[in-house]
């Protein structure tokens, strides 16, 4: 937890499977500046708790890459893989509210399902001659005292606008530990942000559709939410830029240019003449004129070359 209290507290919690690249900077850069412009403590946090998606190194040079250029976080990096015993104890309470249940319906099986798992395993407690289970929280229909929360959740992002999602026929209940033992992003994700004290999440719209079951599992949490905002995602010839499609890692030499092209993208529309300025020279005016209403209307991605 930080020292000093504030009234905002923000991240950027990459996930260790690859150096980081432009689409990465884009979603830190906004985090930053949203950050800083309001005067608040931006913290760094390695999400590796999936080893088998993991690149060796990878979280120790996107913590260099960020420092290259000029994204210094504050405080020291929290890494996700040491805090398994608060995962656990999470787990623990939940269980006793009777709000987790074993499930061992595969993939296939939900996929049969219509894609949204329809609580199969609520009903019946799988047989301990079946493989292993993973374990779900309930997200929706509840049972006392959070039964009076609806299944449908309703926020405003701050970029994307109003939001509304059916928990039971659009998401189904959430994974929190899988049938390995590894335990699933929605409780690691809610856990650690409620451990940090984080009250504004910046990051990409690709995580948008799972934003509301994790505000869900902050209500059940009787713990508040932070306000969020989905800057759009950068495409390449209609791809996502992603590890996953192999996008290249950013080249540390040309942090200033990279700084400059994430504000373009970004639609803060930096001065021509800065253009060569310092990666410093950059990130204070972006911090000065920090103006994510830029970005409403833009939609959930966007093509580099479009700037």
């Amino acid at each position: 937890m930080p020292e000093q209290p504030t009234a905002y507290i923000g991240r950027f919690a990459p996930s260790p499977s690859g150096p980081l690249h432009f689409g990465s900077l884009i979603a830190a850069l906004a985090s930053f500046l949203d950050a800083r412009q309001a005067n608040g403590h931006w913290l760094v946090r390695i999400d590796d708790i999936d080893p088998p998606r993991e690149m060796s190194g990878a979280g120790d040079l996107i913590l260099h890459t960020l420092e290259q250029h000029g994204l210094q976080w504050d405080g020291t990096a929290l890494w996700q893989s040491q805090r398994h015993q608060a995962y656990q104890h999470l787990l623990h309470t939940l269980t006793k509210q009777g709000l987790i249940y074993s499930c061992t319906c595969t993939r296939q099986a939900v996929k049969a399902m219509g894609g949204v798992y329809n609580g199969h395993c609520r009903q019946q407690t799988p047989a301990s001659a079946e493989p292993k289970a993973a374990l779900r929280l309930k997200l929706y229909d509840l049972p006392p005292p959070l039964q009076q929360l609806p299944n449908e959740l309703v926020f405003v992002d701050q970029i994307q606008g109003h939001q509304r999602q059916d928990l039971a026929r659009e998401v189904g209940d959430a994974i929190v530990q899988r049938k390995d033992g590894l335990f699933g992003y929605q409780l690691a994700v809610v856990a650690d942000d409620l451990y940090q004290g984080i009250t504004h999440v910046v990051r990409g719209a690709d995580l948008l559709p799972v934003t509301a079951r994790q505000i869900r599992f902050f209500q059940m949490l009787q713990q508040p939410a932070p306000h969020y905002a989905h800057v759009p995602v950068a495409a390449l010839d209609g791809r996502k830029l992603s590890k996953q499609n192999q996008a290249p890692a950013l080249d540390n030499s040309l942090a200033a240019d990279n700084i400059w092209q994430a504000l373009r993208f970004l639609r803060q529309a930096p001065p021509l003449e800065l253009r060569g300025e310092t990666v410093e020279t950059l990130l204070q005016w972006g911090c000065q004129h920090w103006a994510p209403e830029q970005l409403e209307g833009t939609g959930h991605t966007l093509s580099i070359a479009e700037p």
